[in-house]
Formats: structure tokens, sequence, C-alpha cells
């Protein structure tokens, strides 16, 4: 386990998944120190069960600032080579760091994420990965992330900054900040050789509910799109590109595997694998 690595993640309520989360942080050896959490002003337990954790970084808003606020504010207190910015309603598995962590140096990355199952966590999350993990550990997706986890190199912030810290993007920030790393060539790129459970944008449909919205419908300014300074015509094109990679990625690694490197878990179900 790399000790020039920090880890954050920005929780607003849901405590219940922060607890999770720490809990399969701390069993996958990932040292107390190395932990950033930013709490946005959680009205339920979650400040009260943050304080009892033992050597954590803890930062408290006294507001919801933000996911970009919260991930620069958990970036920025310790500053390592490697810093990963998580969800909170996300499960790693023993060798999640240590996956990336090949796969970024092997890869010559600067962002990399892992491989992940969606939904209900009614299965052997550990032996399954682990299995995964040996098939598929070679493999990448070059050119697509996702902000679920990502590990992220220090010369990323030199490059392209930090995330857009406007509390009103509501989750648009991993758009402009991807967007800004493909316009400085940074290599990026998903692993199949480390896995992660995630349940789901959990906090995120908390908000949706808090606001009357419906699960489909999207957080931010409708508008936010005009802060990545494209015409229509060119994000329909980047968007059909990126699309088409990653139909010819999945229907690789169908046959290479038997699996693609994003799965869906019913509950009680078998995983389905995504393909679109």
């Amino acid at each position: 386990m790399s000790d020039n690595v920090v880890v954050t993640f920005a929780c607003l309520n849901q405590s219940a998944y922060t607890k999770s989360c720490m809990s399969s942080l701390l069993t996958s050896g990932i040292k107390p120190e190395q932990i950033v959490v930013v709490d946005n002003s959680s009205t339920d337990d979650t400040q009260q069960y943050l304080s009892t954790v033992a050597g954590i970084n803890l930062i408290t808003n006294k507001s919801n600032l933000g996911c970009g606020v919260a991930w620069n504010q958990g970036a920025l207190l310790q500053q390592a080579e490697w810093t990963v910015v998580m969800n909170n309603d996300v499960k790693v598995t023993s060798n999640w760091l240590e996956g990336l962590l090949e796969a970024a140096r092997r890869e010559s990355l600067q962002i990399v994420c892992p491989s992940m199952i969606e939904g209900a966590d009614d299965y052997d999350l550990e032996v399954d990965s682990r299995e995964r993990a040996n098939l598929s550990s070679g493999h990448i997706r070059l050119g697509h992330v996702h902000a679920v986890c990502m590990l992220i190199h220090e010369s990323v912030w030199r490059h392209v900054g930090y995330f857009r810290a406007t509390p009103k993007l509501l989750g648009f920030e991993d758009t402009i900040f991807f967007k800004e790393c493909r316009e400085n060539d940074l290599r990026m790129a998903t692993s199949g050789g480390a896995w992660i459970h995630h349940f789901g944008s959990v906090t995120q449909n908390a908000m949706r509910v808090e606001r009357g919205l419906q699960q489909r419908d999207g957080l931010g300014n409708r508008y936010n799109y005009r802060l990545l300074g494209q015409g229509r015509l060119q994000r329909k094109i980047q968007k059909y590109s990126l699309r088409q990679s990653l139909k010819r990625y999945q229907s690789q690694e169908l046959q290479s595997f038997g699996f693609t490197l994003h799965g869906v878990k019913p509950v009680g179900a078998p995983i389905c694998w995504k393909v679109n």
C-alpha cells in the first residue's frame, strides 16, 4: 500500500453509506490518516459518527458547498502524489488501490478509475471482484473514466487545475473536469484490475427527492452545458465518438472475459453486464 496516496470523499447525510464506505476503506488497508472526509453540513448522525473514527482528517462545512468545493478541500489538505476522489456510496475491495496504481504505472495514466458493479450488494464482492480482476487485470478502457471513484496524479492539478468550485453545478463538476483533461491530452482510463461496488448515486437521488424531482431529472441547471464552451454539433460528435468507442470496448470485453467493466446487480438476481 503506497503511503503517498490520500483518499477523499464528500458526504451529505446518508450516514449508513458513509459507515459502509469507511469500513471498507479501513479493511482494505488504507490508514486513517490517509483519509479526508468532507461533510457538507449533514443533519443526521454523520458528523457524530465521523468524529468517532480515530485518525481520519475531517472537514465540516457550515453549509452544502457542493462536490467541487468539497473535492478540492480534500485534495488540497494533504497534497499527495496520488489522490483518490470517490463517492461515499461505494465499497472497495482488498486490492482495489494496488490495482489502480499498477494500471497507472503500467499504462502511464494520470487518471485511472476502477471497474464497478452497481445496485444491490447481495453477492460476495470480495470473491467476485478477485476472480474478475484476475481475468481482466491487464485490460483498460483508454479515454473512458467516471467520477464514482478516480485516482488522480498530482500532475493533473498542474495541467488543468482543480474542480470547478460552484455549488449550483450539482454534479456537473466532473463533466467539466474530464473535458478539460481531454483537451490537455491527459491519459485517462478505466482498469479491469480494480473493482468496487457502487450503490448508485445515493446522495444525488436524495437531493432529487428533496427538490421534488424525478430520478431521471438532472440536478444542475439545464444550461450548465454552456460552461463546456462547445457548440451543439461539437458536443454531439464527441458523445457519439465516446459511445462508439465504449461499444467496441464492451464487445471486446464480453468476447475475452465474459463480462464488461460495468455491471448492474438487481436484488436477488445475477449481475447484468452493461453493453450500452
